[in-house]
This record gives structure tokens, sequence and C-alpha cells, in this order.
């Protein structure tokens, strides 16, 4: 068995190696690709029904900070050149990063979903944004507080339940650019004015970058000429996998030409991810604000940081924007965690296989409160303390009802239920996903295996059908 510690190197080395994979291999965990969950589901109903009861003495505080839409590339600390990032740098230095870290399922509300719950999308009935979550469903709001935290939503949640209210909206506008500031600022106020004895959680939505999805309105066509013309030099080069292998799946190939009916020229799509890029600093600023604020509190100390993106963005990746698809640009995403003393810094972990999933039961085991019922995530602490631990060989993300993705450290596997066309790419000899390996007779063995991954993964599930909102 590896330990966490050996899986984590210096930032500055891991630079060095251009995103190499590191040698050492987690071992396989169960076929499904989920980890136990640990209490069992009648032990967390038991709990919960003596709520409050909890000695919350010595249990940290939890800011948990995300972004929507950022993809995980998308900061100067992991060496984008680009864009600037220096809060979220900040927590690069301070904690330890993730970089086999995955959306669970990348759309805002599903992914968001699965974070709060601890359960994949098709357990939840939870497919796109139009769906709701059953009221039913046990998720960190009112789960925290009932163990003895105080509890604060503040900027997006996300997420409509049935029988509830979406969250708790801060500066009523849904863009960025107008209500991003309010969000942090009201973070600001709660942590230098917090004073119970009780730990809190705090959940930080903020809206940037998804202030593209209205950029992208903006920009029907394609542009002739740069409305700043002095920006020429600045434009980041069209992305090495721009060009892609058209051998897709049906079913994704139809919202693929979708995507590029646009048809924008090369200096529209690259005038594009610089607008972007800006947007990700407009969160970063807000990020920086709300960092400041808990240096100078009283919590600094017992405050541990989670830091992530519901899913990144096209970016022109395959002549790409948004999400909606199971390509890398939108699936992978940062995850940082930090809490100085306590956890390694300026550390990174490309060893282990993450994803959502495994939010709400790294937060439950932070909080020393019990697991969500049936939650299929693991914690990420025992890594985080280089503890040995048994953990995953492959990680699966759904999108829709019918989009799957298999992930083991090498391959890639992409499928849509039903369709005839699959894919299957090497991780290591092609990261950008340019060369569809799935027809050809030399895969044919990793094919069948990753097969399997998903019929175990597909057997497991206790699906419900969606809720439309």
């Amino acid at each position: 068995m590896s330990k966490a510690s050996n899986d984590q190197m210096n930032r500055r080395e891991f630079l060095k190696a251009a995103g190499s994979l590191a040698a050492a291999g987690a071992l396989a965990a169960a076929a499904s690709g989920f980890l136990p969950a640990g209490a069992p589901a009648a032990a967390a109903d038991s709990a919960n029904a003596a709520a409050g009861a909890a000695n919350t003495a010595g249990r940290p505080n939890i800011l948990f900070i995300n972004t929507d839409q950022q993809q995980l590339q998308a900061l100067s600390g992991h060496g984008n050149s680009y864009v600037r990032t220096p809060n979220m740098d900040r927590l690069l230095k301070r904690g330890t990063t993730f970089m086999l870290s995955h959306s669970a399922h990348p759309v805002c509300s599903p992914a968001r979903a699965v974070w709060f719950t601890g359960r994949p999308t098709s357990e939840l009935g939870l497919f796109d944004n139009n769906c709701a979550l059953r009221y039913e469903v046990p998720n960190l709001r009112l789960w925290l507080q009932n163990h003895g935290y105080s509890e604060m939503f503040i900027g997006k949640y996300g997420i409509t339940q049935k029988g509830m209210a979406t969250g708790y909206p801060v500066a009523g506008a849904w863009m960025g650019e107008f209500s991003d500031d309010g969000i942090s600022q009201t973070a600001r106020a709660f942590l230098m004015n917090y004073t119970d004895d009780k730990p809190f959680f705090i959940s930080l939505g903020i809206h940037n970058p998804h202030d593209c999805c209205f950029w992208v309105m903006d920009y029907p066509v394609s542009i002739k000429d740069l409305p700043y013309p002095e920006l020429a030099d600045e434009l980041p080069p069209l992305p090495a996998n721009f060009n892609f292998d058209p051998r897709e799946p049906e079913t994704f190939k139809k919202q693929h030409q979708g995507l590029m009916r646009l048809g924008w020229n090369k200096m529209t799509w690259r005038y594009y991810e610089w607008s972007y890029y800006r947007m990700v600093e407009m969160a970063d600023a807000e990020i920086g604000r709300v960092l400041d604020a808990l240096e100078q509190s009283p919590h600094r100390d017992n405050t541990v940081i989670i830091f992530t993106a519901d899913h990144g963005d096209g970016l022109g990746r395959h002549q790409t924007y948004s999400k909606w698809f199971l390509y890398d640009e939108a699936l992978m995403v940062p995850l940082v965690v930090s809490w100085p003393g306590h956890f390694p810094e300026d550390a990174v972990d490309d060893a282990h296989l993450v994803s959502g999933l495994d939010i709400a039961p790294t937060i439950c085991d932070l909080a020393g409160v019990p697991p969500l019922p049936r939650q299929r995530g693991a914690s990420l602490r025992p890594l985080l303390e280089g503890r040995q631990v048994e953990w995953r060989d492959h990680v699966v993300s759904e999108c829709g009802e019918k989009g799957r993705m298999v992930r083991t450290r090498d391959f890639k596997f992409i499928t849509y239920l039903g369709d005839p066309t699959e894919q299957l790419f090497d991780m290591r000899a092609d990261p950008g996903e340019t060369r569809n390996l799935a027809g050809e007779a030399a895969h044919a063995e990793t094919l069948t295996r990753m097969k399997k991954y998903l019929e175990a993964y597909e057997a497991s599930l206790e699906k419900v059908p969606a809720i439309k909102v």
C-alpha cells in the first residue's frame, strides 16, 4: 500500500515535471469504483436522531469555497501564464492539491448535488439544471447543523430541493459581475463577527467564471477585429487539442456540432479564452478578500479550507466551450485542502483519483460527524494525513442520464448508454484526448476491462427517476 505522503511532491518539482503522473499506483478498491462509505446508513440515521448531542470542543471550522465553471488549469499556480490568480495560489501554497480531481457530473446543479450528498446523480434523479433534489435525501444542509455546527450558505448553492428553499441567496443577481462582491462581503462580515462557541461551516459559492456563458451570447458570430486591438499579443494560442478525433458517440456528436454551430474563427476562440481568464481573476479577487478576513479573524488557525469548482469549461479544446460533456476540459477541476499545521503545505497529490463524490465524506470526517446515509465517496483525510489507505483504482463520472466516463491512471473510457460508438484514450501518451483507441485491436483488453468497471458501477446504483422543476 502506498502512503499519501509518498504521493505528494513539492509544487515546484511538480511544475518542473510538466504535469507528468507519479509512478506509484493506488491499490484496487471495489469493482464499482466506490469505496466503503464508513458507518452504515442505519448507524448514520441513528446518529442523526441524536442530533445536537455531539461535543463540539476541538472540532475545526470548515470554509468550503467553490467557483462555477473553473477548469483545472485555470490557475497561475498550475503553470498557466495567461491568468493571474494570486489568492487561489495562496491556497495552493498553504495546502495539498489533488491533480486527478474530477467533477462527478459536469453540469452545475448535478455536480453540486453530488457535493452535498456524497451520492451519484443516478441515485438522486438529478441529471440537469431543471431537476430537483428529493426532500427525503439527506445532505449537508442541516446535517452539520443537527450535529453541532453553525451553517451558513453564502452565494451560489445551485440546487432546488422539494420542500426547502433553494439556498441562502446573497445579492439577488446570479451573474458574478453583479453579485460576487456582495457574496465576499457577506462572508467577510461573518468571519469578522462570529463569536458563537459552535464551530461553523460556510459554503461560499462564487459565480464566476460562469459569466463566460453570457459572453458567448454576446458573440453569436465570429469577430473580424478585436474590440481592443492592443490585446492581439496577449491572446492565448489555440490549444494543442483544438482539432479532435471525429469518432465520437453519436449522442454527443449532435451536441458537439451544436457547440461548433457558431462557426467561430480562430481569433474568436482565442479571445474567448482570454476573456474567460479575466472572469477567473474576478473570482480570485473576491476569494482574496475572504482569505484576508479569515487571516484577521480569531478563526484563522482552526479553519480548514476546501477549494474546488463544480465543473470546467471547454476553452476551445476539441472546439468546445461551456460544459455538458466528458472531455477533461469540462471534467477536471481544482481541488485544494488547506489547514496549515495539520495537513501538508505546497504539496501535490497526482496519484489518487478523486471526484466530487468525496467532498461530503471529507467534510463529515473533518467535522467529526456521522457520514451521510448511503454516501458513495470517500474522505480525503487519510490521504492528507499521509496514512496508509486503500484507494480506488478508477473513478466514474456521469453526464446527463446516459453519459458515463471511467478513468484509471492510464486510460479513459467514454460512452453513452445504448450508443454503439465509444471512446478510449491513453491519458499518458495522449492527455489531450485526440486519438480514439476504442476500435484498435491492440487495446481491446483495456476496453473490455473499462466496460467491466462500468458494468459493476451500474449494477451498484440505486437509480431513481428525475423530478422536474
